[in-house]
């Protein structure tokens, strides 16, 4: 069942047991894993894409198109998430994060389809992918409206 909404932060040790590594890198380290390496990069399937760590809704397979970027592409989120300026890599970014669980999950650029011009540029491996089909027996069946 979907209990994000009374997601409560976990200690480094739970995240460690319950996440793999390369889950707890990108999510808890800002990491980013290799492109078109991604379990989502090619996934078309309807359904919702949530925040591995916290559950919470993040992405709409909607709003999922083809960038060729190599990592999950979307034109626009489903929930609120947060943005942060990086400068890392010698690059200026906008960085993204998962609201609830301040999990980190890519960066967005403005070079996407429209309306939004919008980007999303998310990891895999910070991502569970619910199916449409699942959605009511997991607790996102209210969600469905967003596919």
């Amino acid at each position: 069942m979907s209990d994000w909404k009374n997601y409560k932060p976990k200690s480094e040790e739970e995240l460690k047991a319950a996440l793999t590594p390369m889950q707890y890198h990108v999510t808890q380290e800002s990491g980013t894993e290799a492109p078109f390496t991604g379990e989502y990069t090619d996934t078309e399937a309807p359904g919702l894409y949530v925040d591995v760590v916290s559950g919470e809704p993040l992405f709409s397979s909607k709003d999922k198109f083809h960038s060729g970027c190599g990592w999950p592409s979307f034109s626009k989120p489903v929930a609120q998430i947060t943005e942060l300026e990086d400068n890392s890599h010698r690059m200026k970014r906008v960085e993204v994060r998962s609201k609830v669980a301040n999990s980190h999950l890519g960066h967005v650029f403005e070079d996407g389809p429209g309306p939004t011009r919008l980007r999303y540029c998310i990891n895999s491996a910070c991502l569970r992918f619910i199916p449409k089909a699942d959605m009511d027996k997991l607790g996102y069946g209210e969600y469905k409206k967003w596919l």
